[in-house]
């Protein structure tokens, strides 16, 4: 269940936010993934640093370690001077990273000089291990940190329901007359997608859980399961809310494409509705779809008050799709 590096990055920030950040969390994921880049805004997140300083000699209160010796080892030497700088005190609103780059290449001394800070972590700090090979990593260190894996080149992940809610959208735009009934229905079938997304996470997120407790149930304590159980549902719930969000900016796209074709404009977002955005722009003034595209605006802002769902899309559909 790998993470795009813009996902993660919205999923570390809204963790922040909601004052729910862990203490240590292992970013793993092949060259190009990005590993870097989303331990970098997370650091300047928490520190206030920018995020283009963090890995320089410019950053405060950033401790970075990572293979420097012949042997491409990071060194015990290296994470006592770490581990010093995470016992300093921090300066008002910052909070002390250490950032453990290529931690696949901890020698074992350092390993077990590491895993006693992550098992008692300093006070306001933020412990971030990077490694394309974490299956090399020493699972006392794997277990004590939450996992963020990201995609191959931090790609983008295409998901299947954007074509349907595409397709939804297509049949929608075919229909000649629109109505209440018509509304309903859109919205009934943006419910139905929601409904098969929500289950398709909460079965991969069950899965990682049931997969982490079976590996780690004989080395930890019940108390840590409590936590990985917590974590997970939060995933579920981040996950969920970034792939509705995902769909939102569908419904934006495809009346953002009417609005171009009714101005003339060549640019599409939508290839595969080309036709159909098209001829609604044959059907609707401009004015008219600047005011759906408004109102699907009013519909994002609105979930993200926590609003009904159901109720927020059938209220915004009635106005978007309605007669």
């Amino acid at each position: 269940m790998a993470f795009t590096r813009k996902a993660a990055i919205g999923l570390l920030r809204r963790a922040h936010n909601q004052k729910r950040l862990g203490h240590a969390y292992l970013i793993s994921g092949p060259a190009g993934s990005g590993k870097r880049e989303v331990a970098a805004e997370l650091a300047s997140t928490v520190n206030g640093t920018d995020a283009g300083d963090v890995f320089s000699s410019k950053a405060r209160e950033i401790f970075v370690a990572e293979p420097e010796s012949k042997s491409r080892r990071i060194l015990i030497e290296q994470i006592r001077e770490l581990e010093h700088g995470l016992q300093m005190r921090a300066s008002d609103g910052r909070r002390k990273v250490a950032i453990i780059a290529e931690a696949d290449r901890l020698q074992p001394q350092a390993a077990n000089a590491f895993l006693k800070t992550l098992e008692e972590p300093p006070r306001n700090s933020l412990l971030l291990l990077l490694s394309a090979l974490p299956e090399a990593l020493p699972d006392t260190i794997v277990s004590r940190c939450i996992s963020i894996p990201l995609a191959a080149n931090g790609e983008q992940i295409e998901m299947p329901e954007r074509a349907e809610l595409i397709d939804l959208l297509g049949q929608t735009a075919r229909e000649n007359k629109w109505s209440v009934q018509q509304a309903y229905r859109v919205a009934q079938g943006m419910q139905s997608l929601l409904g098969e997304i929500r289950e398709q996470i909460k079965a991969q997120t069950a899965e990682a859980l049931k997969t982490e407790e079976a590996r780690y149930r004989n080395s930890t304590d019940g108390a840590w399961l409590d936590d990985r159980e917590d974590y997970y549902k939060a995933l579920t719930e981040s996950l969920y809310i970034q792939r509705r969000a995902a769909l939102v900016e569908v419904l934006l796209e495809f009346w953002s494409d009417v609005l171009r074709a009714s101005s003339k404009v060549a640019r599409r977002d939508l290839i595969a509705a080309k036709k159909e955005t098209a001829a609604l722009a044959e059907r609707f003034t401009a004015p008219e779809v600047l005011r759906r595209i408004q109102r699907l605006e009013e519909l994002r802002d609105h979930l993200g008050r926590n609003i009904q769902e159901a109720l927020a899309f059938e209220a915004a559909f009635l106005q978007v799709f309605g007669s």
